[in-house]
């Protein structure tokens, strides 16, 4: 039953916060198109909460996600302004998110630095050499099909059911979902997360591990950085200010434990939808900004709540 009730409740959550929305704002919230959007947005916090979920399972935390986004966005407009073809300006963006998630993982595994400090620091640096490289302005594209990956679908283009950019991730979540539970790295991310020392003995390569969670985790967040580019169709150093604690918050929602050990692929997907609705549904009922920053941050603080309450028998 517990374990029923913890699959379920993410789900059950997602439930109420739509039904909730849906009976008070009735004629903007439950509508075709308003989904559809919700979709698109989602499409963002969704991916780079795949990396997200490995990185919480090995134990480790990611603060600079938000920040890589910002970045990647940058250099796929700089490169494609520089006569690069999309597909090879997304894969630099991508590249260049799986550089700076490898110097993380220098920094935790050679240096021993704490996840917390590294990720925080490289939060602020990360963000400043985006606008440091876009001049602190946005940069205007042509346009090209990586544009197209989050628009909102045409009557011609209903057969797709979803964007480009949504089927991307679900994709993505069952290629991370079947690495996770049936190959023997996916099984190490389990035992670091679960019990360092335990895994070191057992003949695991913690370091080896964690330098790998950490290059994934901002490769991800780089592959929500080209989406976030195609919603945006724009470079934008400013852009996903604050968007790191709606991906960690998706993660933790979805059944991740901030201890490491825990996490789920389909959770996290189900958290970042959550997020979504919540943002969105304030925004229908035209709630002020600051309203909604401050039900974000009472949805993660419940959300951490709730983990330390799973693990209570653990700490105390």
């Amino acid at each position: 039953m517990k374990s029923w009730l913890k699959n379920l409740g993410p789900v059950i959550g997602l439930v109420f916060v739509f039904a909730l929305f849906a009976i008070l704002t009735p004629d903007k919230f439950a509508t075709a198109s308003n989904l559809q959007l919700m979709l698109l947005q989602t499409a963002v916090v969704g991916t780079a909460a795949l990396g997200m979920t490995v990185v919480i399972i090995s134990g480790g935390i990611d603060l600079s996600v938000g920040s890589v986004i910002a970045l990647t966005t940058v250099i796929v407009a700089l490169l494609l302004n520089s006569g690069a073809p999309p597909l090879v300006a997304a894969m630099g963006g991508v590249l260049a998110g799986m550089i700076c998630g490898s110097m993380i993982g220098l920094l935790i595994t050679q240096v021993r630095l704490a996840p917390f400090i590294v990720t925080l620091g490289m939060w602020g640096a990360l963000r400043g050499a985006a606008k440091g490289l876009a001049g602190e302005t946005m940069i205007v594209t042509p346009g090209t099909w990586l544009t197209k990956l989050l628009n909102t679908l045409t009557d011609q283009q209903s057969w797709m059911l979803f964007p480009p950019g949504v089927w991307l991730m679900l994709l993505l979540a069952v290629i991370v979902g079947i690495v996770l539970k049936y190959t023997r790295p996916g099984r190490h991310v389990f035992a670091v997360g679960s019990n360092e020392i335990a895994a070191r003995i057992c003949g695991v390569s913690v370091e080896r591990t964690k330098l790998m969670v950490y290059v994934i985790g901002s490769g991800f967040a780089a592959l929500a950085g080209v989406l976030q580019y195609s919603y945006l169709t724009v470079g934008d150093p400013t852009t996903a200010s604050g968007m790191e604690l709606d991906i960690i918050a998706a993660v933790v929602i979805g059944g991740g434990s901030l201890a490491g050990g825990e996490g789920s692929i389909m959770g996290s997907l189900v958290g970042a939808l959550i997020m979504t609705t919540v943002a969105n549904g304030c925004t229908k009922m035209e709630l002020p900004n600051w309203v909604q920053e401050i039900v974000a941050g009472a949805i993660i603080v419940i959300a951490v709540s709730l983990d330390r309450f799973r693990h209570r028998k653990y700490h105390d």
